[in-house]
């Protein structure tokens, strides 16, 4: 949803734009805190590094131009939302890492989160009672305008609904990378986003789709339709690699595994950390190649024709397709949630999307 308003101006009643985010949502806050409150809700919050906990929070009363949503479900984007839990984000990241409706400032206090699918209990008519997706944070109830929510098709359950902004990656590095029939693609990195791509690129007819990963996840990979092996049983001969392990050594793998001419497409953040390639050899000799991808604006080969609304409202109708399910690997409740931040940031709860149930708020 491209943001037309300049920093500082007022949209949807007393909600000030605070300037854009890399998912070309403004970012919003209200005066003081908070509004009118008209009711309340509950948020998760690291309070420091290491420690979340759930927070009371009052909701303003929404303006005509506003809806008031209830969250059904929730999910946790592993690999960005470990690193804010951990305090990782580097100070010179800061700005990039905010989500869309962030509250507080990295390392903490914080509101983080942005895979949010809940029911508008109050808005405009064409919204109201309809199950919607939001990049927001974990909260029970949130009033955010109006043109910050995409209805979810009656097709897509609202617990896969979570993915939509997995997905809406992936269509973008689709988008990016250009794959043809036929083609012979490895994807470096089975976590959300790798396997989302996995995903996508096993239904263009023809293509022979590898999932690599240092973990065994050849189950994940069989319901998804691609084949899975671990990094040095991959095939090589590649027509194209897409790396999304965020390592060093899995976008050396990635461009071991090209034929001549082959691009490897580039979408991990490293943040600051350095990484180190191996360029002699056959890198110049192959021709190869490194692209990089990013979220933030739309694919320029589809930019003049698609915007970011049409971007997330085709990642949820892929959501249709129940291969996803695959990815939804875990559930818990919303009070659970600062014990699951942890055990998912340290390791001793493995998954790649783990989804928070509200229980009707």
């Amino acid at each position: 949803m491209s943001a037309r308003c300049r920093q500082g101006s007022t949209v949807a009643g007393d909600v000030r734009y605070d300037g854009d985010t890399t998912y070309g949502l403004p970012r919003f806050r209200w005066p003081g805190g908070s509004g009118p409150v008209g009711t309340s809700g509950r948020a998760f919050w690291l309070r420091e590094p290491g420690a979340g906990e759930i927070r009371g929070v009052p909701l303003p009363d929404p303006g005509p131009d506003e809806v008031l949503v209830r969250t059904s479900w929730s999910g946790v984007s592993r690999g960005t939302e470990t690193l804010v839990f951990a305090g990782g984000v580097p100070a010179s990241q800061h700005d990039a890492m905010r989500a869309p409706f962030q509250e507080g400032d990295f390392p903490g206090p914080v509101k983080y989160g942005y895979l949010n699918v809940g029911v508008v209990e109050h808005g405009p008519p064409a919204l109201r009672g309809r199950t919607v997706f939001c990049l927001y944070p974990h909260q029970t109830a949130y009033v955010v305008p109006a043109r910050a929510v995409t209805v979810v098709p009656d097709a897509v359950p609202p617990a896969r609904a979570v993915l939509a902004g997995t997905v809406e990656t992936a269509v973008n590095a689709l988008w990016d990378a250009a794959p043809l029939v036929g083609d012979r693609i490895a994807v470096v990195g089975a976590g959300m986003v790798g396997c989302c791509v996995a995903r996508l690129l096993a239904t263009i007819p023809g293509t022979r789709v590898t999932l690599v990963d240092v973990q065994s996840r050849a189950e994940v990979a069989s319901a998804l339709g691609v084949g899975f092996a671990g990094p040095e049983e991959a095939p090589d001969g590649q027509d194209l690699v897409v790396h999304a392990s965020a390592t060093g050594a899995g976008l050396q793998r990635s461009l071991d595994l090209l034929g001549p001419e082959g691009t490897v497409l580039e979408l991990s953040w490293y943040g600051e950390q350095e990484v180190r390639l191996r360029l002699g050899g056959a890198f110049h000799s192959r021709r190869l190649g490194i692209r990089a991808s990013q979220v933030g604006t739309v694919s320029p080969r589809d930019g003049r024709r698609r915007t970011t609304e049409e971007r997330l409202r085709l990642a949820l109708d892929l959501l249709v397709d129940p291969a996803f399910d695959a990815l939804l690997t875990g559930v818990s409740r919303f009070d659970e949630l600062p014990e699951v931040m942890a055990a998912l940031a340290d390791g001793s709860l493995p998954a790649l999307c783990h989804t928070i149930s509200y229980g009707g708020g």
